[in-house]
This record gives C-alpha cells, sequence and structure tokens, in this order.
C-alpha cells in the first residue's frame, strides 16, 4: 500500500475535487509542463456547465426551427424545461432570480414560430402526421409553459434589440479592442479582460508561457485566501478599472450603432434609387417599410391588351390549386389592375381583372362557413363599388353568363365580357350575414360592421340600376328581394306620420317602396320560392306599420299555411317572424281573439326562440348531433333582426287572459270545458298550487295576478298588475306609441271584467242597475249596454233589459250551483254504469245467440244491438238523467 500512496499527504487526499491530482515527476522526457501527461481539463463554475447546457439546447432548437422538424423541436424543448429546472438554483443565486435574457428571447422566438407556422394553413396540410401532431402538443406545452415567464417576456418585447449577456458583449469588445489596439510584443500573452478565454487557453499547448507567466505572479502568501483553482487563475481589476472599462465599452456600443444606422440608411437609399428605375413608389424614411412588390412585366415589356390579358389567364389558372399563396395572388391582380389603369386598356379589361380580384378575394377563405376578415371585406366592398361604377358609366359595357370566353370583345365597343355581376352580389350580401354573425351582439365591434349595411344597400341599388337597364325579369326578381330584404324588417316613422296627415301623400315610404317591388315579384317569378319570400316579407312590413286589414288579406289570399310546411327552413324562419309581428299588430288594433290565434302555434310549443332562428335551446344528448347543430346555427338570424321574446310572451299570454278567464267564469260547473290557451292554463294552476304566493317579480307572475284578480271583478287591481313601471320598462315601452297601446289595454281589461262579474255573480241578483255598473267599472253606459245586449243575444246570459229604468232583469232560468254539481255528478255515474256493463257483456258473451250461426258473431252481435233494442242505451240514458234531475 506504501508504493500507491508514496509521496502523498494529508492535503493531497482533502484537497476538492475542482484541483487537478498533482503526481510525482516520472522519467526525463522532454514536455513543456508537468500537467501534458494528464487529460486536460477545464474548470469551470456551476453557472457556466448550466447555461452551457442552456445554450446547447437553444441552438438546437434553432436549428430544428430552420428545417421545420417539429417533433425533434418539441423534444428539445422538452428538454429545455429539464435543463432551465436544473439551472434553477443557480440563476436564483448568480442572477437574483432574474430570468436570462438569452433564455427569455428563445421563449419568444418559440412562440412568434409557432403561431406564424398554425396562421398558415396552407403548410399545415402539407405537413406530415407526426410533425403536425407534435406542433399541437408544442403549441399548448409553450402557451402553458410562458405564462410563467409572461413579466420577462414582455419587457423582452419592448426592447428586443438589446443584446442578450454582458458576458457577450464584452468577447465583442474585447474582439474590437485587440483589432483596433497594436498587437504587443508577446503574442502569448492574455488581457485581463477575457479570463475565460485565458482559462480556455492553458489548455493547449501554444499557450504554456502565458500560463508560466501567470503562475509567476501568485505568490505564497495568497494562497490561503483562494479555496479553489478557478478564483487562484482569475484576476480582480480595481473599482476604477471597471468604472473606466464600462465608459469604454459604451462609446464602443454607441459608435457601433451609429455605424449600423448609417449602414442601413445607405441601404434603403440604395433600394430607392433602384425602385425610381424600375418605376416603383419612394417609401420615406421612418415609415414601416412595405414588402416588395411583384414583378409583372419586363422593363422592355411594350404592355398592350393581348399581354395584360395574357398575364390574367396565368394568374387566375393557378386559382384553387394547393400551393397557390391567395394573398399573393390578390396583390398580383392588384398590380395588374393599376397597370392596365396606367396604360388605359379600357374599361371591358378593367372590369375583367375586377372580377378576377373579387374572386380572389371571395376564395381567400379555405372554409365557406367561416366568415371574412375585415381587412378583406372592405377591399371587396371598394372592388364591388369601382365595378358597379364603371358598368353604369359605360352603357356600351355587357356583363353576362351567356358570353363566352372566345366571344369576349375587350377593344371595340359594344364590349362583352364574360361574369355575373348579381351573383358576385348576392355572394357579398350573403358574406355580410355571416360577418354579423360572427361578432358578438352586445360589442361595439358589431356596431362597426353593422355600419357596413348601408354600404352594401348602396351597392344593391346600383346593381338594381344596371340590371334595370339590361332588363332580365329573373335577374330582376333576384336582385328585389334582396332589396326587400334589407327592408322588410326595417320600421319607418313617415309611414305613420302620413297616415296621420303629418306628411304629404307624394312622399315616398318604405311601404310604397315594398308594395313596388313585391308586385313585380308576383308578376314576373316563375319559382314559387321568391314569391312566397316576397308576400312574406310584404305581409311582415304592413305588420310593421300598423296596416292589419293588408297584413290579413294578404295572408288569407296567399293560402301560406297550407303549404309552408312544404317550404324550405330559412323561408319557414320567415313565416315564424311574419306570424309573430302579424299577432302584435292584431293586438295593437285590439284583435284580442286574432292575436291569439297568430301567437298560439308558436308559444305553445315551448321553443319560440328556435322557431324564429335566434338562438338555440340546449338539449340532451343525441337529439342533436354537431352537424345538425351547426347548420342551425348558420341558420340564426343577426341580432339586430330579432323580435323581442318577453314582448311576444307577454302578448300571448295578456291576450289568453282576455279570453281564457270571462270563458272559465261562463263555463265554471261545466264538465267538459275545453282549455283555450293551455300554457296559461298551466301557469293559472301551477300558481294556484302554491301555498304561500308573494307578489309578483316576473312578467309571468304579473300576468297570473291580473288574472286572479279579473276573476273576481276587481278590474283596477287587473290594470295595475298589467301596466306599472316594471312591466312598462320590460314590454310596453318597446311599442311604437305606446301610450295609445296602454290606454287600449286599460279599455279591453275593464269590459272583459265586468263580463267576467256577469256571469260569475248573475245568480245573486235579480236586477241590477246598469249606472251601477258603469260606476264599478268606469265605462260609460252605452258601451255597458252593449256589452249585455251581446251577452244576451249570443245566449250567454240569460237576463232581459228593462230600458226605462234602465236595468238588467236576471231570469235564473239557469241551474242553481248545488243543481250544477248534482247534474255533473249523474252524468259521470252514467258513465261510469255504462263502462261497467260493456265490461261485464264482453266477459259473459252475452252478445253471442248459440246455435247454428253461432260462428258468424259480429253478424249475431249486430242483430242482438239492432232492430227493437237499438235505442235501448239512449232511453235508459235519459230515464236515469230525469229521475235524478
Amino acid at each position: 500500500m506504501s508504493r500507491f500512496f508514496a509521496g502523498s499527504d494529508s492535503d493531497s487526499e482533502s484537497s476538492s475535487g475542482d484541483e487537478v491530482i498533482q503526481r510525482p515527476a516520472g522519467p526525463t522526457i522532454f514536455t513543456f509542463s508537468d500537467d501534458e501527461e494528464e487529460v486536460k481539463r477545464v474548470v469551470r463554475s456551476a453557472k457556466e456547465k448550466r447555461y452551457e447546457e442552456l445554450t446547447n439546447i437553444i441552438k438546437q432548437i434553432r436549428n430544428f426551427k430552420k428545417i421545420k422538424d417539429m417533433s425533434s423541436m418539441l423534444n428539445s424543448f422538452e428538454d429545455l424545461q429539464k435543463a432551465y429546472v436544473k439551472a434553477t438554483p443557480v440563476i436564483a443565486k448568480e442572477e437574483n432570480g432574474q430570468t436570462p435574457r438569452f433564455f427569455v428571447r428563445c421563449l419568444v422566438e418559440m412562440e412568434d414560430f409557432i403561431n406564424e407556422t398554425w396562421e398558415d394553413r396552407e403548410f399545415r396540410k402539407n405537413m406530415s402526421k407526426n410533425n403536425s401532431k407534435s406542433l399541437t402538443s408544442m403549441r399548448q406545452k409553450l402557451r402553458k409553459y410562458i405564462k410563467d415567464f409572461e413579466e420577462d417576456i414582455a419587457k423582452f418585447r419592448e426592447n428586443p434589440d438589446q443584446p442578450d449577456d454582458d458576458e457577450e458583449q464584452d468577447k465583442n469588445e474585447a474582439k474590437d479592442e485587440s483589432d483596433e489596439e497594436p498587437p504587443a510584443k508577446n503574442q502569448f500573452t492574455k488581457t485581463p479582460a477575457a479570463p475565460q478565454a485565458k482559462q480556455d487557453s492553458d489548455s493547449d499547448s501554444d499557450d504554456w508561457m502565458s500560463e508560466s507567466d501567470s503562475s509567476s505572479e501568485s505568490s505564497d502568501d495568497e494562497e490561503g485566501k483562494y479555496t479553489s483553482m478557478r478564483e487562484r487563475f482569475r484576476k480582480k481589476a480595481n473599482k476604477e478599472d471597471d468604472e473606466e472599462k464600462e465608459k469604454r465599452k459604451e462609446e464602443k456600443r454607441k459608435e457601433r450603432k451609429e455605424k449600423e444606422r448609417q449602414k442601413d440608411i445607405l441601404k434603403r437609399q440604395a433600394e430607392e434609387e433602384e425602385g425610381d428605375e424600375e418605376g416603383w413608389e419612394k417609401v420615406k424614411f421612418g415609415v414601416a417599410i412595405p414588402s416588395e412588390k411583384p414583378k409583372m412585366f419586363a422593363k422592355d415589356a411594350e404592355i398592350d391588351l393581348n399581354l395584360v390579358v395574357k398575364k390574367l389567364n396565368e394568374i387566375m389558372a393557378a386559382r384553387g390549386k394547393k400551393r397557390t399563396d391567395r394573398r399573393e395572388q390578390i396583390e398580383l391582380l392588384h398590380e395588374l389592375q393599376n397597370i392596365s389603369e396606367q396604360h388605359k386598356l379600357g374599361p371591358a379589361i378593367h372590369i375583367k381583372i375586377k372580377f378576377a380580384i373579387i374572386s380572389a378575394i371571395f376564395d381567400y377563405n379555405p372554409k365557406i362557413s367561416d366568415a371574412m376578415k375585415p381587412e378583406h371585406w372592405s377591399k371587396l366592398l371598394e372592388r364591388m363599388n369601382e365595378m358597379l361604377d364603371i358598368l353604369l358609366s359605360n352603357p356600351n359595357l355587357i356583363v353576362s353568363e351567356t358570353v363566352t370566353e372566345e366571344n369576349e370583345c375587350l377593344e371595340e365597343t359594344p364590349y362583352k365580357v364574360r361574369g355575373c355581376v348579381l351573383t358576385s352580389v348576392e355572394r357579398l350580401d350573403d358574406e355580410f350575414t355571416k360577418l354579423l354573425k360572427e361578432c358578438d351582439p352586445h360589442s361595439n365591434e358589431y356596431v362597426e360592421r353593422l355600419k357596413d349595411e348601408s354600404k352594401v344597400s348602396t351597392i344593391i341599388d346600383k346593381t338594381m340600376k344596371y340590371l334595370e337597364r339590361t332588363n332580365v325579369p329573373s335577374e330582376l326578381c333576384r336582385i328585389y328581394l334582396r332589396k326587400i330584404e334589407h327592408v322588410y324588417y326595417k320600421f319607418d316613422p313617415r309611414v305613420l306620420q302620413q297616415k296621420a296627415g303629418e306628411l304629404p301623400k307624394d312622399i315616398i315610404t318604405s311601404v310604397q317602396e315594398m308594395d313596388r317591388l313585391c308586385k313585380f315579384i308576383y308578376a314576373k317569378d316563375n319559382t314559387d320560392r321568391l314569391r312566397t319570400r316576397a308576400i312574406l316579407s310584404h305581409i311582415y312590413h304592413h305588420a310593421l306599420h300598423d296596416n292589419w286589414f293588408q297584413a290579413r288579406d294578404l295572408v288569407l289570399m296567399s293560402h301560406l299555411q297550407e303549404t309552408i310546411q312544404h317550404s324550405d327552413p330559412s323561408t319557414q324562419i320567415l313565416y315564424n317572424r311574419m306570424m309573430a309581428h302579424l299577432g302584435l299588430c292584431a293586438f295593437r288594433h285590439a284583435n284580442i281573439k286574432d292575436a291569439h290565434n297568430c301567437l298560439v302555434d308558436l308559444m305553445m310549443t315551448g321553443k319560440p326562440k328556435e322557431l324564429l332562428a335566434q338562438g338555440l335551446l340546449p338539449q340532451r344528448q343525441h337529439e342533436r348531433s354537431k352537424e345538425q347543430e351547426k347548420i342551425e346555427k348558420q341558420r340564426q338570424m343577426p341580432f339586430h333582426m330579432h323580435i323581442n321574446l318577453e314582448l311576444l310572451e307577454c302578448v300571448y299570454l295578456v291576450s289568453a287572459m282576455l279570453i281564457e278567464i270571462p270563458y272559465m267564469a261562463a263555463h265554471e260547473f261545466d264538465a267538459r270545458r275545453r282549455m283555450i290557451s293551455k300554457t296559461f292554463y298551466q301557469q293559472l294552476r301551477s300558481s294556484e298550487r302554491q301555498s304561500l304566493v308573494g307578489p309578483p317579480e316576473s312578467m309571468r307572475e304579473h300576468v297570473v295576478a291580473a288574472a286572479k284578480s279579473m276573476r273576481n271583478g276587481n278590474w283596477a287591481a287587473c290594470n295595475s298588475f298589467i301596466i306599472n313601471d316594471k312591466m312598462n320598462a320590460k314590454v310596453w315601452d318597446l311599442f311604437y306609441q305606446a301610450d295609445a297601446v296602454r290606454s287600449m289595454l286599460t279599455k279591453l281589461i275593464k269590459e272583459e271584467s265586468l263580463r267576467t262579474y256577469l256571469f260569475t255573480y248573475s245568480h245573486v241578483y235579480d236586477s241590477i242597475s246598469m249606472q251601477t255598473l258603469s260606476d264599478m267599472f268606469e265605462l260609460d253606459k252605452p258601451v255597458v249596454h252593449s256589452i249585455i245586449s251581446k251577452m244576451i243575444i249570443n245566449e250567454e246570459l240569460m237576463a232581459s233589459l228593462d230600458d226605462p229604468t234602465q236595468t238588467v232583469v236576471m231570469h235564473r232560468s239557469e241551474p242553481s250551483r248545488l243543481q250544477s254539481l248534482a247534474l255533473q255528478l249523474a252524468d259521470k255515474i252514467n258513465n261510469f254504469v255504462d263502462s261497467n256493463e260493456r265490461i261485464l257483456e264482453t266477459k259473459q258473451g252475452n252478445f253471442f245467440l248459440r246455435g247454428a250461426n253461432q260462428g258468424n258473431f259480429r253478424g249475431d252481435r249486430q242483430n242482438y244491438r239492432g232492430g227493437n233494442n237499438q235505442n235501448w242505451d239512449r232511453q235508459r240514458r235519459e230515464h236515469r238523467n230525469k229521475e235524478a234531475y
């Protein structure tokens, strides 16, 4: 054992792992130093080790990013996370917990790269399955991971050009200093600005002199001060020297930035000069430089019509192909348009290029169901307006689908261009509806998008003018229907002002415009769908402006209610919307039964929201598939076209109350009483079942409380429940001329309360004065007289009017309450006995005649029940009724 430990002492055994183990000198060999025999090692701190590991992984990530290898990039990203976790203690100690800037830069670069790749749908389509999966998982993991570094990333994005690490700057500046200053006599000596570089060079054989110099500088007294070899060889400069170096570095940094800025200026000036030579526009310094415009033709090319058409066909040939850049295609077409305008090649080629641009903008979205982006939408509106202006200003220009590409005439008048303006306008209108559906209806964005409706309406008006010039009836019907669909749901106050005589009759209102457009479609349309939609829109518009009789007559004459179930879903939705507004119009005209009949089909289902296409109700699983839900969402109406559902329900329930409560009072003891409104009846019954009923809060509770008051003949309480501040704000103020609606409703409540009172308490009175009834219900005496006369004529009230005394004399011909209940009981017992007898006969088989004709039991039963005994059941029932009475 002594041989192996020869020359060693306790100090060498307890030395740290960072020190190089000293060994005894061997035989005399020509070597430059004692350490050359051993493995060359570089002593590094924990920070350097961890940072080197991080930087190596970041280099890998950048290499994979260049070749877009997503799966390898994902693996490296996972390694980066693990390495950062290992480096966390070092960062907390050395950097005071602050994230290293080079690490933040890597995260920002990855985030930007993944976002760009994710938005590039064409590239994602062509990716392999493995890469696509890796991209998705990496996007999710990165999003989750960078949440912990949000503040650092935000600071980095504020100043991304700042260098990552001071050490790198020091190295660069040291290189600059070495380039600028003359070299020292001894080329092996090292500058103190790069201690790490010195340590690295210690391992090389060329730097043996520097090693000997540095070792000679150290003294024996300093040995106790250092705990490691790294500290032994590390040189410390004075504070003053450090400050001077920092100042020099700062100056160098500024000089470098100034040089780079001058280079950029010179480069931009050179680009501007080149651009001037080629005919491009100058870009001012300080403004963001756009991407370079595509070059269409060679410099020396003579640009004529044929060359432009050839180039246009070449661009459009790439339309729809796999790797076509749609954005670039739109830019090329715009550039071609500018060239054709500069060389004044005629309106025909302008129109042809405009059609190509519009088609390219429509094609930009790969999915038809998705809405267009706002920047493309604004471009589309501009191009459509420009195209229609050219068409209207050139009467010799013919655009039609019947013109083939061979028959196009672009040089001489009359110009002929293949295309269809109407189809483009219809698609533009559909895109506008999609844009509105995509927006949140309660946001400012929706309001901004809705402002574009005036532009869309202007485009439709211009198309109408152009198509009226060509005068093709089928196309005119289509564009007129588009105009109708933008007008029919809008309220025009001038219509009611004109009715009241406040406006002269020669002013054309929306009702007259609708009348003109719809009548043209009624006369010229060959398809049932356009005519049906025109009629429904016409009825809706009449109902919206209180033209009750015109709207009702159109509904009755069209017989749409018989065939509407065979129409397409969008037409059925329009029919439901029309019936809803027709019911509201009838209610405003005090036609309560008509209002109830219009609204009953909508409200009975409990799904008015879905029937009016104003939203989807949540359903159980398997009742509606994802595809069905997507289709139904596409059919939804934009928010500004919605009908207030609470208003509809309130009008329906109030109409049901005004019909149902008097009917219930008149047929209180009728066992076979039918329900007029099932929804209202259920609301009333559920309220009656409650043991404790508080003051009404919701709209339904208000109507139920009003119905209970009306049942007792208390019209004032009923009116206060229906018309109050809460109900006004929720419902009645939504009507145009709301005060007229409220006064009409009060009058109806008084009249129906009077009828209910007479039905309920007529058996109590021998006679009652009409003046008393008039005072009790605050109605004029003629109105009371009219109501009671109608009740007597319709045999609803068994009474007579005594004109001299102005009283109502009751005849008491109707049974009392006890008698009515007794009749009900007798009727129920008779039904019970009859059913028992039938069951008994079936079990015993008494309807068979035993004998030769036993097999023909149907004929035997008929013979038994026929003949002299055919009226036996009826006579027996009548006899029992008389006895009971």
